[in-house]
């Protein structure tokens, strides 16, 4: 069984970029009604950078695929606050995996070409806002292995 980490920047950096509010980030900003948390994730695409929302639903805990985007970055950041599951790969097969247990307030932008498997929620159903590459060209991988069950925690 895969075993979640804790999300952290650094154990996720081969991957992408963690997505939260860090204290090292932060700059008062609109005469200090607002902490803007500048520069968390860098966008990679060939083509227009979208905006979108996608609703997760529970599923089974395992893996049984992975995908990439080979032009462009993948952003999510969950919306309502509950805990969620990134995995991850360096390669695409199922001897690569990684899990990471996010926290509600935690998103991950995935770099262009990161093997990843698509949201897994846990609990209710909850929405993610999207940011990744809109355009023309090939710009989804996939690959399918036997599934690996995923704990729900660390």
């Amino acid at each position: 069984m895969l075993r979640p980490e804790i999300l952290t920047a650094e154990a996720f950096a081969p991957f992408g970029d963690v997505i939260e509010a860090r204290p090292d980030s932060a700059v008062e900003i609109n005469a200090g009604y607002t902490t803007r948390f500048h520069a968390l994730a860098q966008v990679q695409t060939d083509d227009a950078a979208i905006i979108s929302i996608f609703r997760g639903r529970p599923r089974a805990l395992e893996a049984a695929m992975l995908e990439c985007h080979p032009l462009g970055s993948q952003a999510f950041v969950p919306l309502g606050g509950q805990a969620w599951l990134a995995v991850v790969a360096e390669t695409p097969d199922a001897s690569a995996l990684r899990a990471f247990y996010c926290r509600g307030d935690q998103g991950v932008n995935y770099r262009a070409g990161v093997w990843h498997h698509p949201l897994l929620v846990l609990g209710a159903a909850q929405d993610f806002l999207i940011v990744d590459r809109a355009g023309r060209g090939p710009n989804l991988q996939e690959v399918f292995f036997d599934p690996v069950a995923i704990a729900a925690a660390p």
